[in-house]
C-alpha cells in the first residue's frame, strides 16, 4: 500500500484492501507479528482489574505537541492510572473517513505506537470501519483499557478533609494549543499540548507507599470541573490557592483573548493528586523528579467546611466560588 493513497470504502468492507491496511498500517506500527489474527486477544491478568474506554474526535487530528493518537493512548493510560492501576493493554478502534489520507493514517498509527511504549502497554486488539465522505471528521479513535490494580481505595470519593491537593504542572496548554490550531491563530511555539501518559509519576508514588486518597487526570473542564467532581463525590470542600496555580503566559494570553478561564481548560498531561497533609511534601518531591513533573505544587486543601464547593482565593486576596463549568466551552479538544 503506497502512503500516496487516500482511505476509500473498500478499505472498510472485510475485503483484501481492509486485510492490507490492518497488516501494513495498524499492525506494522504496534501489532505483534507472531500474534494470531483472532477475534479477541488473550490476556494473562490476574488480582483486581481497572477498566475503562474513551472515544477522541480532536479537530485538528494534528497539533502542536502532539496529535490524535498520542491523545488516545495517553488519555486512556492516564485514566487507568489516575485509580492505582498499572496499564497492561489497549484496544484501539478507528472509525475513518472516506478520503483520509494513508500517510495521516501511518502517522496517527506511528505515533501511538511510539506513546504506548512510552507508557509500557500494548496495543493487543482493535477495529477498524470506513465510512462516506462526510459521515465523519478525518479519523475517530476509541481506546480502551485494561490495567492491574496496585493500590486499593484510590478514588474521588475518598478525598479527607486536611488532605493537601498537588497539580504535577501548568494548566491549559492542550485546549488552548488544540483552539488556537484550529482556528489557524498559532503563529508561535510557545504553545503546545501536554499530551503524556503520567507512569512515572503515579508508579513513583505507589511504589513510594504515599498516602494516596485521590487521583484525576483533568482534561475537559480543566481542574475545575475535576476538583467540583471530587467535592461532591467525597462531600468535602476545596479551597484554593490562585498564586500557585501556573498558566504559562501565552495561555493566559490565549485564554483572556479566547474570554475563557484557564481554570476550566482541558490538559492531557496532568494529574491532580490528593494526599495525606503528612505525606504532602515527600509526595511533592517525588513527583518533581519525574519526568512530566517538574512543575509541581501544592495548590490547596481538602477542607470539611462548604462541603460539595470548590472555592479559590485569587491573587488579590479575594475569594470566588469555583462553580461547575456549564456546557461545553471547547468543543472537539480531545
Amino acid at each position: 500500500m503506497s502512503t500516496e493513497e487516500r482511505i476509500t470504502l473498500k478499505h472498510g468492507a472485510g475485503g483484501t484492501a481492509m486485510v492490507e491496511l490492518i497488516e501494513e498500517v495498524f499492525a506494522a506500527a504496534y501489532g505483534d507479528a507472531n500474534a494470531p489474527r483472532d477475534d479477541s486477544a488473550r490476556l494473562d491478568l490476574t488480582g483486581p482489574l481497572a477498566f475503562t474506554t474513551d472515544s477522541f474526535v480532536v479537530d485538528p487530528i494534528f497539533f502542536p505537541g502532539g496529535d490524535i493518537g498520542r491523545l488516545a493512548v495517553a488519555g486512556t493510560v492516564n485514566d487507568l492510572l489516575a485509580v492505582g492501576a498499572r496499564p497492561v493493554a489497549l484496544s484501539a478502534s478507528f472509525i475513518i473517513e472516506e478520503g483520509l489520507p494513508v500517510r495521516d493514517l501511518v502517522t496517527v498509527a506511528q505515533s501511538m505506537a511510539k506513546t504506548a511504549a512510552e507508557a509500557e502497554v500494548r496495543i493487543v486488539t482493535g477495529d477498524t470501519k470506513v465510512v462516506a465522505r462526510g459521515s465523519a471528521d478525518k479519523v475517530f479513535i476509541t481506546t480502551s483499557g485494561v490495567g492491574c490494580v496496585l493500590r486499593d481505595g484510590i478514588s474521588g470519593a475518598a478525598a479527607k478533609p486536611g488532605d493537601a491537593i498537588i497539580l504535577t504542572g501548568s494548566i491549559g496548554d492542550h485546549g488552548a494549543a488544540v483552539m488556537l490550531a484550529r482556528e489557524k491563530l498559532l503563529d508561535t511555539d510557545a504553545i503546545s499540548s501536554d499530551t503524556a501518559p503520567l507512569n512515572d509519576i503515579v508508579l513513583s508514588l505507589i511504589n513510594a507507599e504515599c498516602e494516596i486518597h485521590t487521583m484525576r487526570d483533568p482534561t475537559r473542564g480543566g481542574i475545575g470541573a475535576a476538583l467540583n467532581e471530587i467535592a461532591k463525590q467525597s462531600a468535602v470542600g476545596i479551597e484554593l490557592e490562585e498564586r500557585a496555580i501556573i498558566v504559562k503566559p501565552p495561555v493566559a494570553a490565549a485564554c483572556e483573548a479566547l474570554g475563557i478561564d484557564p481554570l476550566y481548560v482541558a490538559n492531557e498531561g496532568k494529574m491532580l493528586v490528593i494526599v495525606s497533609a503528612a505525606d504532602a511534601q515527600r509526595s511533592l518531591d517525588i513527583i518533581r523528579q519525574q519526568r512530566w513533573g517538574a512543575e509541581a505544587s501544592i495548590i490547596g486543601r481538602v477542607t470539611s467546611n462548604h462541603p460539595g464547593q470548590v472555592r479559590i482565593r485569587t491573587s488579590i486576596g479575594t475569594t470566588r466560588v469555583v462553580s461547575p463549568p456549564s456546557g461545553e466551552l471547547l468543543p472537539r479538544i480531545c
